[in-house]
């Protein structure tokens, strides 16, 4: 599977790393050279300094062939912008864009766009951490 990463931080670099090991190709995309440094030595993928959410730099890292483009940069307003461009411009097929903001997210998905919301996911973990398993459609504990 051909991925690209736009964001190598912690969570994009541990995906490129991963994704590698696992064969698949990968190109990760960032603003700032010195985050490839999250990468281990032995990384084969591709590494493309550059704004995301740029057409060219999508052009460049592979973008209109890849199968999955994920938007993973600390900020939602580029994060939702390159999957913008990914899927409407370069036509990729799966797009997944990390957005912190719930309600910005709920409008982003409203989109059509996949989106991952960290504060909701913690928000449940931390919920059946501390109260237990809940019963999804009433939520009160099992």
């Amino acid at each position: 599977m051909r991925v690209v990463i736009m964001g190598c931080g912690r969570l994009g670099s541990t995906l490129a790393r991963e994704l590698d090991h696992e064969g698949h190709r990968v190109t990760v995309i960032d603003v700032d050279s010195a985050a490839f440094n999250w990468l281990e030595d032995d990384f084969r993928g591709v590494t493309i300094v550059g704004a995301g959410e740029d057409i060219d730099v999508q052009q460049a890292a592979g973008v209109p062939r890849a199968d999955i483009f994920l938007a993973l940069a600390n900020g939602d307003n580029r994060n939702a912008m390159a999957v913008q461009v990914a899927k409407h411009i370069h036509g990729a097929p799966r797009v997944v864009a990390r957005i912190y903001d719930p309600e910005r997210a709920d409008v982003y998905r409203q989109l059509g766009i996949n989106v991952v919301n960290p504060t909701t996911i913690l928000d449940e973990m931390v919920r059946e951490a501390a109260f237990g398993q809940r019963d999804d459609d009433t939520g009160e504990e099992r």
